[in-house]
């Protein structure tokens, strides 16, 4: 789970959604999400929840600094 630098036992439970698990919102019951990149939102309330592992999948997640990767167009 995420370490905000915080210690578990003092703060209590923190909810999260879990991918490839189900999952059963808290505000509503159903199991129904749209998921984000670092959210996912129940699809009858709303309710978000962050995901476990968010932010790290996807297109252009890593770039190495100072390269681009952009050339200029020709006119």
């Amino acid at each position: 789970m995420y370490n905000f630098g915080v210690n578990q036992p003092q703060t209590g439970y923190r909810i999260a959604y879990h991918q490839h698990e189900a999952n059963h919102c808290p505000g509503c019951g159903q199991s129904q999400w749209v998921v984000g990149r670092m959210t996912a939102e129940c699809a009858f309330c709303a309710t978000a929840l962050p995901l476990i592992a968010g932010g790290s999948f996807g297109n252009g997640v890593i770039r190495q600094r100072g390269l681009s990767d952009f050339r200029p167009l020709a006119a």
